[in-house]
C-alpha cells in the first residue's frame, strides 16, 4: 500500500476548488475504507417551485453564472440568498436585535422567525 499524501488546509473554498481540479484525490484519500451510507429517512433540503420571471432577467442571470462558470439555476439561488441574508440584517439592525451577546451579523432561528413573521 502507498502512502497517502496529508490533505492540506484550505483558506477558501475557491482555493479547495482550484486544488482538487489539479490533483487526484486518490493520492490523497484511501477510498477502499470508505463506507456507503443509507439513509432512507432523510428528507431534501430544497424543493422545486415554479416562478415567472421576465426574459431579459433569465438572460442576464444566464450571463453572470456563464462568467462564473455555474448552472445559472444556481446562480439564481446565490443571488436570492445573498438578497435575502442582506434584507434580514438590515431588518435585524434597524430593530437592534442582537443586543444579548452574540456576535455581529450573527442570526439565531428565532431573530429570523421573528423577522419574517412581524409583518404578516
Amino acid at each position: 500500500m502507498r502512502k497517502l499524501k496529508k490533505i492540506p488546509k484550505f483558506k477558501s473554498l475557491s482555493e479547495e476548488e482550484k486544488f482538487w481540479s489539479t490533483h487526484d484525490s486518490t493520492d490523497y484519500i484511501d477510498y477502499s475504507k470508505v463506507e456507503l451510507g443509507f439513509f432512507p429517512e432523510l428528507k431534501p433540503s430544497s424543493r422545486t417551485i415554479s416562478i415567472r420571471l421576465p426574459e431579459p432577467l433569465i438572460e442576464a442571470v444566464k450571463v453572470l453564472a456563464n462568467k462564473r462558470d455555474v448552472p445559472y439555476q444556481s446562480m439564481m439561488k446565490v443571488l436570492l440568498a445573498e438578497k435575502v441574508r442582506e434584507e434580514l440584517e438590515l431588518k435585524r439592525e434597524k430593530r437592534n436585535i442582537g443586543r444579548r451577546g452574540r456576535k455581529k451579523g450573527h442570526l439565531t432561528e428565532k431573530d429570523v422567525e421573528r423577522i419574517v413573521f412581524e409583518d404578516r
